[in-house]
């Protein structure tokens, strides 16, 4: 029914060694995951404007010894709000986020500085409102309007298909 990062995460093939950014963390599933994925000699920044939720990954990080993910309390509407350096980055993964953000286009700007010539950006977000799942029906932003707003934002999508659940779509775009 809902998004699964565990189905998601490995249709990526994200190689050992990548660079990923979560944006919007939140309490760290997908950089948990995506830690696996890269390995350690790969690195992780989970990036969210919510103190407390980094505070809770950074006690599950340390508890379970993860040495490749860093917290970055960050704000991805502001030009460099996510404290990352440019083309820095091999992936960005934005899940369940895009629908909460105000500023669309400055978060997109922030995505394209940050990435790699040839990066990817992952966005998993709701397909449409369900009552009282997800996101109220007028701060869905649909799978047409993603894409229409990431390749203004200087995108191409990608041919890759993501299977991302019921309620929800996956697009990867490159750089």
């Amino acid at each position: 029914m809902f998004s699964d990062p565990n189905t998601i995460v490995p249709q990526l093939h994200i190689p050992l060694g990548a660079s990923v950014a979560d944006l919007g963390a939140g309490t760290g599933v997908y950089s948990l995951l995506l830690s696996k994925v890269v390995g350690p000699s790969g690195k992780v920044y989970a990036c969210d404007v919510q103190k407390d939720m980094l505070t809770r990954l950074e006690n599950e990080i340390k508890d379970h010894g993860i040495t490749n993910i860093q917290t970055v309390w960050s704000n991805v509407e502001n030009h460099q709000g996510t404290k990352l350096r440019d083309q820095s980055i091999d992936w960005v993964v934005v899940a369940n986020v895009l629908f909460q953000v105000e500023d669309r286009d400055a978060m997109i700007k922030e995505i394209f500085r940050i990435l790699k010539p040839n990066g990817a950006v992952l966005i998993v977000d709701w397909s449409e409102s369900f009552g009282n799942l997800g996101p109220h029906q007028n701060e869905v932003i649909n799978a047409v309007e993603a894409e229409k707003k990431f390749i203004a934002g200087g995108f191409r999508r990608s041919s890759e298909t993501i299977e991302a659940g019921s309620h929800h779509y996956g697009i990867i775009f490159r750089k």
